[in-house]
C-alpha cells in the first residue's frame, strides 16, 4: 500500500449505516468514503479511487444492481453487496454482475470486517504464480507473468477472482481441487462451505476459456467433489 490507507467507501441510503462503518472501520484503520446513492459512489469511485465498496442493493435513483453494472464497465474493484432481501437470487444476481461478495441485511459488523480482511488478504496475487512459466491448454494460453489468458489470438479479460481461480486450477494441471480448497484458497477458510459462489464464478471462468461454444472444456467437473483443469488431449 506504500503508506496509503485502505480506503473504503460505503454505498447506503441510511445516513445510520453510513456513521456505524465510517466509526468501526475507522477504529480498525480504515480510510471511509460515503455514499447515499449509485450515481454518487460512481463518481468517488473515479475520483477517488478506494480499494474497496460495499455497495447497499436498495438505494434510490440507480440501485445497487445498476451501479455495479456500471462499475464493472470500468474498473474491478472488489466489492461486498448489501442486501435487505433474504432471496438467494439476489445472491446470484449480485454474484453474476461482479461482486466479491454478498452479506444479508441485518449484518454483524464483525462478520463484515471478516470479509473486508478476506478480500485483502487475495487482492495481491501469489508469488509461486509470477514465477510459473507460461502454459498452453490446446487454444488457451495463459501468462503467470503477464497475468493475462489468451483464447486463439484474443486477450480475455479476467476480473481477480477469475484470475486467481485459473490460477489454482493451471498450477494442479490433471490434479482435482476440491471444492472446499479452492473457496478457502481463493476466498479464505470462512467460505469454505460456499459452494454456490464457486460454481457461479466457475461458469463465467469457463465461459471466457472457450473460443467458440464448440471448443472443448478444459475444466472438469467431477460432481459433489470439485474441479480438474486438462489439457483437452487428455479427455
Amino acid at each position: 500500500m506504500s503508506g496509503k490507507r485502505f480506503r473504503i467507501l460505503v454505498a447506503d441510503d441510511e445516513p445510520r449505516i453510513h456513521n456505524f462503518l465510517r466509526v468501526k472501520l475507522k477504529a480498525l484503520g480504515y480510510d471511509v468514503l460515503t455514499a447515499a446513492d449509485g450515481v454518487q459512489a460512481l463518481e468517488l469511485v473515479q475520483a477517488q479511487e478506494p480499494d474497496m465498496v460495499v455497495l447497499d442493493i436498495m438505494m434510490p435513483g440507480k440501485d445497487g444492481f445498476e451501479t455495479l453494472r456500471e462499475l464493472r464497465t470500468f474498473s474491478e474493484i472488489p466489492v461486498i453487496v448489501l442486501s435487505a432481501r433474504q432471496d438467494d437470487a439476489d445472491k446470484i444476481e449480485g454474484l453474476a454482475l461482479g461482486a466479491d461478495d454478498y452479506l444479508p441485511k441485518p449484518f454483524n459488523p464483525d462478520e463484515l470486517v471478516a470479509r473486508i480482511e478476506a478480500i485483502r488478504r487475495r487482492t495481491s496475487p501469489s508469488a509461486r504464480y509470477a514465477a510459473s512459466e507460461t502454459i498452453t491448454l490446446g487454444e488457451v494460453t495463459i501468462d503467470f507473468k503477464k497475468r493475462n489468458m489468451v483464447v486463439g489470438d484474443e486477450v480475455r479479460n479476467l476480473t481477480r477472482i477469475e484470475w486467481l481461480l485459473l490460477s489454482e486450477l493451471a498450477n494442479n494441471i490433471g490434479r482435482l481441487l476440491l471444492y472446499d480448497d479452492l473457496l478457502t484458497r481463493v476466498w479464505g477458510p470462512e467460505y469454505r462451505n460456499d459452494v454456490q459462489i464457486l460454481r457461479t464464478w466457475m461458469s463465467r471462468l469457463r465461459g471466457k476459456l472457450k473460443k467458440d461454444p464448440s471448443s472443448p472444456d478444459i475444466i472438469r467437473t467431477i460432481p459433489k467433489t470439485g474441479y480438474i483443469m486438462e489439457h483437452p488431449s487428455s479427455q
